[in-house]
């Protein structure tokens, strides 16, 4: 807990950098740097966005991504939490002890250009269609938070995009919304079961960050989250995880616990499956070494009556509220 509080401590005291009246916010974040961002178009008050402590790409998204056959890896052990893609036959990992230092991965996964990202203080885990209006995207980190999830932008404009929405909150790309890739967030040992010639993403350099360990130790059995301003959840704790979806624009969520006492539930056309054995990253020091918190599939049957998986996320209560007011959680 001593390296959360000291995270906690330096963030809230660049946050206080960010406290102005309404008026100046769109100056103010032009002075950061922001001067190719229309800020004439936004879908939010710009006085919700605090500083997450790191500057622009201060936190690197990884652009060329680097990959090794599954059989030659070495440094992962069998409950390591992995998001994994597979597109025309390309299957990828992207272990989570990699995503946590760099929260983004422009990539092309069977000849789609995706986006893979990882908001630690969210647990959101969400893979992204890079393409938009015909435009490839490539994204970074903002080092800005609203609601404790990332705010991303794309390079091309320069505008705004909500991690947990997929939507463009500031600049000219707004009324534009990410299209949602189906993905999972599992354990090594199941992707590699079941993509024995699957491949999975390494540090560009190994020595840049400290590979396997969470800097955020602690954080999901933590009273509340981090850098937080919003309405908690009524009934569960803000920050219990829960497994979102959305089927013909309505979000659903299902709280985890529901989960590991049946370990599948049926929803309509939907089925939910959780299977222990994936560590959670953001327990213990050493990412591996987490508490087991199981894994997740979402799948719905298709015209044929096959079942196929269906974007989904497991993230905090306390974001469901924040982006999806309204939305109850079945717990």
């Amino acid at each position: 807990m001593k390296l959360i509080t000291g995270i906690i401590a330096a963030v809230f005291l660049a946050s206080l950098t960010l406290a102005s009246p309404a008026s100046d916010e769109a100056d103010r974040f032009v002075r950061m740097g922001w001067s190719n961002t229309d800020f004439s178009k936004t879908t939010i008050p710009l006085s919700e966005v605090m500083s997450g402590g790191p500057p622009r790409d201060g936190i690197p998204p990884i652009d060329n991504p680097q990959f090794q056959p599954v059989s030659a890896q070495k440094d992962l052990s069998a409950k390591d939490p992995v998001v994994s893609i597979e597109i025309n036959g390309d299957a990828r990992a992207y272990p989570l002890r990699v995503l946590i230092w760099h929260e983004i991965v422009n990539d092309t996964v069977g000849g789609k250009p995706v986006a893979v990202t990882y908001c630690p203080l969210c647990n959101a885990a969400i893979v992204f269609d890079r393409l938009v209006d015909g435009e490839i995207k490539d994204f970074g980190t903002t080092g800005l938070l609203r609601n404790s999830d990332l705010i991303m932008y794309d390079r091309q404009s320069e505008s705004w995009w909500q991690q947990f929405t997929g939507q463009a909150i500031a600049g000219s790309q707004v009324g534009s919304s990410l299209k949602f890739v189906a993905a999972r967030l599992e354990s090594w040992a199941d992707f590699t079961s079941r993509f024995p010639d699957g491949k999975v993403l390494v540090p560009n350099n190994p020595g840049f960050r400290n590979y396997g360990r969470n800097p955020y130790v602690g954080y999901d059995s933590a009273a509340a989250p981090f850098l937080y301003r919003g309405k908690m959840p009524d009934g569960i704790s803000p920050m219990a995880r829960v497994v979102v979806y959305r089927v013909n624009g309505k979000v659903n969520a299902i709280a985890l616990s529901m989960l590991t006492k049946s370990e599948e539930l049926m929803h309509g056309k939907v089925t939910i499956k959780w299977k222990a054995g994936q560590a959670s990253a953001l327990d213990t020091g050493e990412i591996a070494k987490g508490r087991d918190v199981g894994s997740i599939t979402v799948q719905k049957k298709n015209a044929s009556g096959n079942y196929e998986d269906i974007p989904y996320d497991v993230t905090f209560a306390f974001v469901v509220e924040a982006f999806e007011p309204g939305t109850v959680i079945q717990k």
